[in-house]
């Protein structure tokens, strides 16, 4: 009761409204030390109870009409998914409606039915590496992997190495330093479209997130539109309905994003775009550029607080 008052004071209803986005990727079966940052079922379980009893859980596409409309209710939260993980379906579906709360699902279309992202290539390689790897060719030298906070550091200083190299450079390298090792690396991290369907059939939002989530800084105007609209169109004909909202890969404003992608998401014909920068929307946040923050903690406490501190963050960053 005590949160639940904290944060209608925070966030109250009507003009003076703001909504909290939150940001998942993935929802794992159990507690995987290569993946600290991701919770597992019985965490994202007593997360999503929480929201349902002390928040007031929206599908986003409605959270953001009745924020333009002054019409939000106090505590509104919309829950999100980015990338379109096959856990998403498997683990986290059945807890989101066994709690009651709606979802949103960002989908990276060219994953699908058996696709892998590059970071997911570099973290199933390195789980996979012998105790002694020579990183030589990659520049990062000889590495001895003895704990998982070996391969944490290795993981990191990989995905650093990589992250904004041009697409196609950066999928054949975390390709090659696989085969290299002679490493056999797993199909089924993504959904496949059936799955989709699924999500969809279960009541939950679908957005656009391009097709296969290019860095927008890094590419040129008309790559970054082809990504944009792809997914779009990937989505519309597999659900036969419009798509209504994106989202920016990776995220961050000015960073990742600039104001000319803003302006491709809207002549791309969607109603509105989250960003990853932290922040509550308010009535007069640009529905382009929405903020989302990624609830990290470990304990309902720690979690409540964190939900009542983005509240408090001054107004979001926007690109320019």
């Amino acid at each position: 009761m005590l949160l639940r008052s904290l944060l209608s004071l925070m966030s109250p209803g009507g003009a003076r409204a703001r909504l909290s986005i939150l940001i998942y990727h993935r929802v794992l079966p159990a507690p995987d030390p290569l993946l600290p940052g991701d919770p597992h079922a019985d965490d994202f379980r007593w997360q999503m109870r929480l929201l349902a009893r002390s928040m007031n859980p929206l599908p986003l596409d409605e959270a953001v009409d009745r924020l333009r409309a002054g019409a939000l209710p106090a505590r509104a939260v919309s829950v999100t998914f980015d990338d379109g993980y096959a856990d998403n379906a498997e683990v986290a579906l059945p807890i989101l409606r066994e709690e009651g709360v709606p979802a949103t699902f960002f989908i990276a279309t060219g994953y699908l039915d058996g696709g892998r992202m590059f970071n997911d290539t570099l973290i199933e390689t390195v789980r996979r590496l012998p105790k002694n790897a020579d990183l030589g060719p990659e520049g990062l030298g000889e590495w001895t992997l003895e704990t998982h906070q070996d391969r944490l550091k290795l993981i990191h200083a990989l995905i650093s190495q990589f992250k904004y190299q041009p697409a196609e450079q950066r999928t054949a390298g975390t390709e090659a330093l696989a085969r290299r090792f002679g490493i056999d690396l797993p199909n089924d991290l993504m959904m496949t479209r059936a799955q989709v369907h699924e999500l969809a059939a279960a009541g939950m939002g679908i957005g656009g997130h391009t097709a296969t989530h290019p860095i927008l800084t890094e590419v040129d105007a008309d790559t970054a539109r082809a990504e944009i609209q792809r997914g779009k169109t990937d989505l519309e004909q597999m659900l036969s309905r419009p798509l209504r909202l994106f989202a920016y890969p990776n995220g961050r404003p000015g960073r990742d994003y600039a104001a000319e992608h803003v302006r491709i998401a809207r002549d791309c014909g969607f109603d509105a775009a989250v960003s990853t920068a932290a922040g509550a929307a308010r009535i007069d946040s640009d529905p382009y550029q929405l903020p989302r923050f990624t609830p990290w903690d470990r304990t309902p406490m720690r979690f409540g607080l964190r939900l009542a501190r983005n509240l408090a963050e001054p107004r979001e960053r926007q690109a320019a």
